[in-house]
């Protein structure tokens, strides 16, 4: 369901680093008819020109969108009118936006993930509560024609009732690694990857199953990647960062931002002014978060789910199978088949045709042959998931029958997952979901 607060939409962007391309393209571009993009906001007025450049580059008659520097937000939004926030920021300063923007009477549109901690997602659901506001997380994965038929496989009783789920993520060495290069590399601004990347895969399984998580259980750690995995497997250079770094020529982990023009604009171009270095080495010290993570899960439906994350894998994608009372679906999907070094080490995905992988869906219902479902693959990224998220979100998608608007009680519920694994990991026990967040679940 889109926002229907106002025939038109005045919307700021806060955050203005590469994922929130994809925002600023769009409401300057398809949906400028139904949206007027007012303000900017971050850090770093670099990063901000870069994008207004980027959108004169297309839309020349175009004036430039208003720039305003962080400790100016309440401004813009005063200033400018705005009513919809769009927020990319780094993970763990969400709540503090999100919340600001809803007490102002703004609607807010956020990145995944919708926060970092308990107390902060706390915050957002009350004052959701409190203002009376719309927040709607941005899970693309949901819009993916692919899981859309899991999730209407699922609800039709196609297997019968749920009784596990076994699910396994692969990232790549090319798009693992480059958690282990930026900001998500210390958990107190990404809540690790159980909360920053896992966030999209533990909302795909509430979403599907319909349930909500009950008790999680969590093993794993920081195996590949960090300082002393480095020494011990020789992988080690002697670099903190690799832009004019000789000791990093030779490392096939090293990013060149000089060799990535979306990545030099937006970091290299913006070093000056907050000294942010987006191409740190992923073996030098300062990894706190893990890169190979199993978890358990039981589900209020009495469902199980067994996850595994592994950030380091020679190809991209995932596997998934769920077994039901009268049958199982199986997915698979294969992004890239393999990772070749020194190329486009930031910006994954196939880099030919030959690289890209496949899809397959089967359902083995009993005593049946199994049947191949065919879904056709959508255009854009995340198969096809940006493009109809941003629609939904920005557009006139009209009713959903798949319910795939995300919400913030739906952002906790798969917070509450990821938040659970860490208290897990770090306690050696099963750790009930309520017990770390409850409210609005």
């Amino acid at each position: 369901m889109t926002f229907d607060t106002a025939p038109r939409r005045r919307c700021a962007v806060v955050g203005l680093g590469a994922r929130a391309r994809l925002y600023t393209q769009a409401l300057a571009g398809p949906y400028a008819d139904r949206v007027d993009l007012v303000g900017f906001c971050d850090v770093n007025a670099h990063r901000m020109d870069v994008h207004n450049d980027w959108i004169a580059s297309v839309h020349p008659d175009r004036v430039p969108v208003p720039t305003y520097g962080a400790e100016d937000f309440d401004e813009m939004l005063r200033r400018e009118r705005v009513d919809l926030v769009v927020v990319c920021t780094v993970d763990r300063t969400h709540d503090d936006y999100i919340v600001r923007a809803l007490e102002a009477g703004c609607d807010v549109v956020t990145e995944k993930p919708m926060t970092t901690d308990a107390e902060r997602a706390r915050r957002i659901l009350d004052a959701r509560r409190r203002t009376g506001r719309s927040v709607r997380v941005a899970f693309n994965y949901r819009y993916n024609p692919v899981h859309s038929a899991v999730r209407e496989l699922l609800a039709g009783g196609e297997i019968g009732e749920v009784g596990s789920v076994h699910f396994e993520w692969l990232l790549d060495l090319r798009h693992g690694a480059d958690y282990f290069r930026r900001w998500h590399r210390d958990k107190a601004d990404s809540g690790g990857l159980l909360v920053h990347k896992s966030t999209h895969h533990f909302d795909l399984v509430n979403w599907w199953l319909d349930a909500t998580p009950h008790t999680v259980f969590a093993q794993g750690g920081l195996f590949f990647y960090g300082d002393e995995a480095g020494r011990r497997r020789g992988l080690a250079r002697d670099y903190i960062r690799a832009h004019g770094s000789p000791a990093a020529d030779d490392d096939p982990y090293a990013l060149r931002l000089a060799d990535e023009p979306i990545l030099k604009s937006l970091y290299l171009d913006a070093e000056s002014e907050d000294g942010y270095h987006r191409d740190q080495n992923v073996f030098a010290p300062g990894v706190t978060i893990e890169d190979d993570m199993a978890v358990l899960v039981r589900y209020d439906s009495g469902a199980t789910l067994t996850y595994h994350l592994t950030a380091y894998a020679p190809w991209e994608g995932y596997r998934i199978a769920f077994n039901g009372s009268e049958g199982r679906l199986e997915l698979l999907v294969e992004e890239t088949t393999w990772s070749r070094p020194g190329t486009r080490t930031a910006l994954h995905g196939a880099e030919t045709d030959e690289d890209a992988g496949r899809t397959e869906l089967l359902l083995r219902r009993f005593w049946e042959r199994p049947r191949e479902i065919k879904v056709a693959t959508g255009e854009g990224g995340h198969g096809g998931g940006d493009v109809r998220m941003l629609d939904d979100l920005f557009g006139d998608a009209g009713a959903d029958p798949l319910g795939r608007a995300a919400d913030a009680t739906a952002g906790a519920r798969s917070l509450v997952t990821g938040l659970a694994a860490n208290e897990s990991l770090a306690s050696g026990r099963a750790v009930r979901a309520a017990d770390v967040l409850s409210v609005g679940l």
